[in-house]
């Protein structure tokens, strides 16, 4: 019997949270429509970094261009370290995908606009192979959102199976809904982790970056008033095809809603962001799902929030909510993944974006090549 070769190919993202960069090393099997994660490994900004980074909006033209090439720089020495402790040759990765770090998305200006930096000529001068980056603007181009892009993945993997719910809790959170027969859809809910973290994040003046199990949300009280008035922001209320920005959902979001912020009211407030997180999300499913399947599975960093999760199940019962580690894949390593398969469609010429979970009027292939 002929062995079947693998397709081995890495993904780099830098989500809106802006706490590392996440690697995976995958193999593309298109015969069971599956993604086998072989490797993956987060590597962790220094709070300096970070805050470098959350500051790229405010930053002049000659500030961004040195961060863009800084963090090329630092993906580069990740992606050779990553190869070394996974004992991956350069030679045997068909390609690399680099999703880029969001300075801003702007779907809804005069001229939408969208811009992700991180050089990428970088990786490929240190690995020798071709990266693919800047995924959104295409899409963008097409009359797209630009986001959300995972999606893709989504239909790679469950577009034959029965229909499901696939949820991604990073920064923001969006879910996407699949299946055979189904015609895929997808859409930005909101906030994921980035209020949350936001919040503890000021009042521990970044020595602590999230609520760690949910472990401060569970101990606070809702306050379900509040919840009410925050669904109606604008964004909530708007139809998708869309897709939000940690700039909608900041540290000023929350300073609209709760006047007196410190480490005595911190769990209640915790606890009311946590549940708008879990509502809008039930929200936007029930609006804009029409047949709700029996299954939903959930990946990304919320994932740990224990006090989330149980939210989810409450506001979804009796929907089964299970997370994407519950078919081999680390709930981290889904978005790099995704771009790793982004990257090899890119390469071999092939779409890789599902239009009718961005809006584009059309299919087309997304991202830069880099050789």
């Amino acid at each position: 019997m002929k062995k079947t070769k693998k397709i081995i190919a890495l993904g780099l993202m830098s989500g809106t949270s802006a706490d590392g960069v996440s690697i995976s090393a995958v193999n593309i099997c298109f015969k069971d429509k599956f993604i086998e994660v072989l490797k993956y490994k987060t590597y962790s900004y220094n709070l300096k970094l970070r805050k470098k980074i959350l500051s790229a909006p405010q930053m002049n033209a000659f500030e961004l261009s040195e961060l863009n090439f800084e963090l090329g720089l630092i993906w580069a020495k990740a992606v050779v370290k990553f190869c070394k402790d996974a004992n991956l040759k350069y030679k045997d990765i068909a390609v690399i995908g680099s999703h880029g770090q969001t300075v801003c998305h702007n779907p809804l200006a005069n001229i939408p606009n969208t811009f992700q930096i991180g050089e990428a000529s970088f990786i490929a001068k240190e690995t020798g192979r071709p990266v693919v980056c800047d995924f959104r603007p295409m899409d963008m181009a097409l009359g797209g959102q630009g986001a959300p892009l995972i999606p893709f993945l989504d239909e790679f993997m469950f577009g034959d199976s029965k229909s499901k719910l696939l949820l991604n809790i990073g920064g923001i959170a969006n879910f996407s809904m699949v299946g055979k027969g189904v015609k895929t859809f997808a859409c930005d809910t909101g906030p994921g982790n980035c209020l949350m973290d936001s919040l503890i994040e000021h009042i521990t003046k970044g020595k602590a970056r999230f609520d760690k199990n949910g472990t401060l949300a569970k101990k606070g009280n809702i306050d379900y008033k509040k919840i009410d008035k925050m669904l109606k922001e604008s964004f909530f209320n708007m139809k998708p095809p869309k897709s939000a920005d940690r700039r909608e959902f900041s540290l000023k979001f929350i300073k609209k809603y709760f006047r007196n912020i410190n480490a005595k009211t911190l769990p209640d407030i915790m606890a009311t962001l946590n549940y708008l997180t879990a509502k809008s999300i039930e929200t936007a499913i029930k609006k804009y799902v029409r047949l709700i399947p029996s299954e939903m599975i959930v990946s990304g960093g919320g994932v740990f929030n224990l006090e989330l999760m149980k939210n989810l199940r409450d506001l979804l019962k009796p929907v089964k909510i299970s997370t994407i580690a519950d078919y081999s894949m680390h709930p981290l390593s889904k978005e790099p993944a995704c771009f790793a398969l982004l990257a090899w469609q890119a390469l071999n010429g092939k779409t890789n974006h599902p239009s009718s979970a961005t809006g584009a009027k059309t299919k087309k292939i997304l991202g830069k090549v880099i050789r």
